[in-house]
């Protein structure tokens, strides 16, 4: 069975994480991503180790259906065959500093010169403009998405999310953004610049936030749980900030994850009362409305909260889900590494690594019918040299004189 991507070539000159989300993504959909590193390969490869030599987890995780190829492009011969790689690429994706890629001599003008079809993405830390020169980072992300001004709770600082928003879900709208300019280049037989910035990224992420802006300017936000607002989105805790209350309450036995999520919507409010021991409030006034609700949540989820506290959170998942009440236990990271639905529907899986033996990952969260997604070891550095320089016509006694020179 083809896959969805079959027969695209990318050019993966990315880096880190937000790069590298994007590449290994596309070749979960079936495109021959050739990773280019310099010849001491991308940081990651040496960050964060666990077994010292081998590739750490923060690269095998992030380069997965990839293959390797090494290149100096500081020197000549590197820029030379640089420009037969581009010539043969569909895509080619990079995160490198702001204008990087234009100080080695290939800007776009002469990219789509050497390659008028070529889809050219850059992901950047900021868009054009006062912010255009500064480093990225996840965490800068999320301060300048708007994320961390509303994460945490009302009377503590602003936090940071442990979803890597900033540079996987950058990777992601980088993308999405791919995709749309191969579908236009099937009309126009042009290719186009992408370019995703991971500031512009977050920011899409909290939407929501910019929606409960504009509302405060008629009143505080019911939703809330907060006693006060001012003239900007508070931080709500853990507070759905929907158009349904939400809260995670604690289980038994009390441990630092024994929590579950609950939300509230009008028809769960009789079968809550009745789980919970207390069915008498499912009639009485103070309680029977979401409106009359609405204005003593605390109180409403420390109800909840004093029957949950009382079983383990599968306990009381399955006596909500009983009732079609939406909620969902907390779960942690080794909670969902040793998930067996999860790993059942392939989203957790092992794969095997040349050096380091098994590893953990996630596999391809994007579920097609028709391009079914078989997860392989990310590549050792410059695995691939001869395979990918073959096709550029070059021998093994070149690719050797390549090495010594180098060059690779």
């Amino acid at each position: 069975m083809s896959r969805a991507l079959e027969g695209v070539r990318v050019l993966d000159m990315t880096h880190v994480q937000s790069g590298p989300s994007c590449t290994q993504m596309l070749g979960w959909l079936g495109a021959d991503v050739v990773k280019l590193e310099s010849p001491s390969g991308d940081i990651t490869r040496q960050q964060l180790r666990d077994i010292p030599g081998v590739d750490s987890l923060y690269f095998t995780m992030l380069n997965c259906n990839k293959r390797s190829i090494t290149l100096n492009m500081k020197s000549e011969r590197g820029k030379e065959i640089f420009t037969a790689l581009v010539r043969e690429a569909d895509v080619l994706v990079e995160n490198f500093g702001p204008g990087a890629v234009d100080r080695m001599g290939f800007t776009w003008d002469r990219l789509k010169e050497l390659n008028p079809r070529l889809v050219y993405a850059s992901i950047k830390g900021f868009g054009p403009g006062r912010y255009a020169g500064y480093k990225a980072y996840e965490v800068v992300a999320q301060a300048m998405g708007g994320s961390m001004s509303t994460t945490g709770f009302e009377d503590g600082p602003p936090l940071a999310t442990g979803a890597q928003i900033g540079d996987s879900g950058t990777g992601v709208h980088a993308v999405a953004g791919i995709l749309a300019a191969l579908y236009q280049r099937e009309q126009t037989g042009r290719g186009q610049r992408v370019q995703v910035a991971m500031q512009h990224a977050v920011l899409n992420l909290c939407r929501v936030k910019l929606r409960d802006q504009q509302r405060l300017a008629h009143g505080p936000l019911a939703e809330y749980p907060n006693r006060t607002f001012g003239d900007e989105v508070p931080r709500s805790g853990n507070a759905s900030g929907g158009g349904q209350p939400g809260w995670a309450v604690k289980c038994a036995p009390g441990g630092p994850n024994d929590y579950i999520y609950v939300i509230v919507q009008p028809p769960g409010w009789r079968p809550i009362a009745r789980i919970i021991g207390r069915p008498e409030l499912a009639d009485d006034p103070e309680w029977a409305t979401p409106e009359a609700r609405l204005s003593k949540l605390d109180k409403m989820f420390q109800l909840i909260e004093e029957w949950t506290s009382l079983h383990g959170k599968w306990a009381v998942l399955d006596a909500l889900n009983a009732e079609n009440i939406p909620c969902g236990p907390i779960l942690s990271t080794k909670e969902l590494i040793e998930d067996e639905t999860l790993r059942g529907q392939g989203v957790i899986i092992d794969v095997e690594h040349p050096e380091r033996g098994g590893f953990t990952t996630v596999g391809s969260p994007l579920q097609l019918s028709d391009s079914p997604v078989t997860v392989t070891t990310p590549p050792l550095l410059g695995e691939h040299n001869e395979e990918v320089y073959a096709g550029l016509g070059l021998s093994a006694g070149d690719v050797a004189e390549l090495r010594r020179n180098g060059v690779i």
